[in-house]
Order: structure tokens, then sequence, then C-alpha cells
């Protein structure tokens, strides 16, 4: 979990310096096509070919637009947002997924399942703070994409039934690939310079952070895994607070905290089934 924590906090900060300078569709086409280069060397070093044959492409399809939209949204809003409220917001992804579970996977409502999801949507609302006159438009595009990946995070559930790691990671990438591509030369941008060593860490990052939180969950407790993975947000506080001057207001750090509470009460609420 350590070093999906670094790779995380690292590819929030190689968005924030890419943000305004690049257009998000491009940044995206970028991380698909070094993805695709990685994921398939990799598959040819192990000598797998299998590895790239799949019987549910149809599931891989919906699931990469959901994630498509929710990298879209995380990455606009990284430059919209404070890093800890980009991060904070997206903790809402295991209360969204439960939602998701309860009305289109027929699991039951529990009490413990009912107050969790009141915890975390109270989080949203002390963090949004929503009124009728201004509308946070930056936390309204998180909390969506927050909302994608939790509809990929449930097929990638379904795929993993029975598809390898490295199958479900290669066509999220040559799926993403051609569409970012297509979205991103309207406005296209050579990079310069440093630009491509930001590029090349958000590649490079998003696929070691999924490889550090699978083997994190292979190897310990999700209730662990969980919970360590909340450090992320103190963590990126403190990068925004050293590096962009971002500071913490009482709201988000109340809302943090609750929506924490909601994922924790979930997951023993999973394993007490």
């Amino acid at each position: 979990m350590i070093g999906a924590l670094f790779s995380f906090c690292l590819m929030a900060i190689a968005a924030k310096e890419l943000s305004g300078i690049l257009n998000t569709f491009q940044i995206l086409f970028f991380r698909s096509a070094i993805g695709v280069l990685v994921a398939t060397s990799i598959i040819l070093l192990l000598g797998k070919p299998g590895y790239f044959q799949t019987h549910r492409f149809p599931l891989h399809g919906l699931r990469n637009l959901f994630h498509f939209a929710g990298q879209y949204g995380w990455f606009v809003g990284i430059g919209l947002l404070p890093l800890a409220e980009v991060f904070a917001i997206e903790f809402t992804v295991p209360i969204w997924t439960a939602l998701i579970a309860l009305l289109f996977l027929n699991e039951k409502m529990t009490r413990r399942k009912g107050l969790a999801l009141s915890l975390g949507f109270v989080g949203i609302l002390v963090i949004v703070q929503p009124s009728g006159e201004v509308i946070n438009w930056g936390a309204m595009i998180v909390l969506l994409a927050a909302f994608g990946y939790a509809i990929a995070y449930v097929a990638t559930k379904s795929l993993s039934s029975s598809e390898h790691p490295l199958t479900i990671i290669f066509y999220m990438c040559t799926i993403q690939f051609p569409i970012s591509l297509l979205l991103a030369l309207s406005e296209w941008q050579t990079p310069q310079g440093i630009q491509w060593v930001w590029i090349t860490l958000i590649g490079i990052t998003s696929l070691s952070a999924h490889y550090c939180i699978a083997n994190a969950m292979k190897y310990s407790d999700a209730s662990v895994v969980v919970t360590m993975d909340f450090l992320r947000l103190p963590a990126i506080a403190l990068i925004g607070a050293m590096f962009y001057s971002e500071s913490l207001s009482p709201s988000l750090i109340l809302g943090a905290l609750l929506i924490l509470s909601g994922n924790s009460l979930n997951i023993r609420s999973s394993r007490n089934k």
C-alpha cells in the first residue's frame, strides 16, 4: 500500500503540473499508449499470449467507458480543486459501489450498511456544501467521476472471476487508447520538455498503483488496505500545502472522516455476512 500511496500522489502532482497546459483527453491518450506498451511487453516477456484473449469483450467495453469517464473527471478535478478535496471525494467510490450492489445486484440492506451509506452521503454534503445560489462544479465533476469508478469497479469484480489482471489492464488501455486519441485530436498540442516527464510519470504510476493495490488486497485484509489507503489524504494534503499553497478546511476534514467511517463500516458489514 505504500507503493500505491506514492503512485497516486505522484500521479496527482503530474496531473496538476499538466493542468491547463495539455488537453485532458491528450493526457489520457498518452496514459493509455504507455499502458498498452507496458502491458503488451509484460505479457510477451511472460510468454502468456493467452492473456490477449477474452470471451467477455462487451463487459470490458462497458467497464472502460465508465472508467474512462471517471478518469476524465478526476483529471479535470485536479485542475479545479485542492488535491486533498479531490482525494476525499474520490473515497466515496466504495459508497457508490455498495449502493449499486443494493440496487442492481440484489444485495440485502442491513442496518450497518444503511448507516455506512448514510455516513458517506453526509460526508459528501459536508465537503460539497451544496446551496441554491452557488454550485461547486469542480466537486460535482469529481463526484460523478467517483460514480463512474464505482461502476467500473463492479464490472472489474465480475471480470476478475475469469480474467487475469494483465488481461483486464491490457483491454483497459487498448479500448481507451482510440477513444482518447479521437477526442484529443481537435485540440492537439505536442508536449515540450519537462511535460514529457510528467506524461511518462502518469503512465507509469497509473499502472503501478493498480498493481500495488491488487497485491495488497491479495496479501492483506480488506479493512487494513482501505484504512492504509486513506493515508493518501493527509499525504496529498501535505503535498498540496507545501507545493501549491493549498489549505485544509474544517468541512473537508470532517467530511473526509465521515466518508472513512462509512467505508470502514461497510467493510465490516460485508465481512459479517
